[in-house]
């Protein structure tokens, strides 16, 4: 059954000689986007911390949001940017929340938001737990 050729779907490429393809392969650097890229190195500071502290980390649930809510939580006195503590309490976890676009505008590269990160998780760790950041991390410094 013929179709109009607006109605049929197009496979090949604007020139009709080959299929489409992507530009670039899947395990290539670029294809990955900062989001990606921001949550593989969140993941790899908490598979780092969890090797040394599985008891701290297990019962914390870790997330990730693009920016923070305009309302800070009534027990901060000067709210975070970067990220925010939850404590426990009435059957839910308690909660890290490392904000992206903040940590990212404030990184000129990627070594600078890999510190970054790492500095957000310890201090959050240390505020959830009652302990010094240095306890956490011993390379951490101020």
């Amino acid at each position: 059954m013929l179709q109009a050729p607006w109605n049929a779907k197009i496979y090949r490429n604007r020139h009709g000689r080959g299929m489409r393809t992507p530009m670039f392969g899947t395990r290539l650097p670029r294809y990955r986007t900062r989001a990606g890229l921001f949550d593989d190195l969140v993941a790899a500071h908490l598979r780092r911390l969890a090797a040394a502290w599985p008891e701290l980390i297990r019962p914390v649930q870790f997330m990730v949001e693009d920016v923070p809510p305009s309302d800070p939580a009534p027990w901060e006195e000067e709210p975070s940017l970067g990220s925010r503590c939850f404590p426990a309490g009435r059957g839910v976890p308690a909660r890290i929340v490392l904000y992206r676009l903040p940590l990212q505008t404030h990184a000129h590269d990627r070594e600078e938001l890999e510190w970054a990160i790492r500095d957000e998780l310890v201090l959050r760790l240390a505020e959830l737990y009652g302990r010094r950041p240095e306890e956490i991390d011993p390379d951490f410094e101020w």
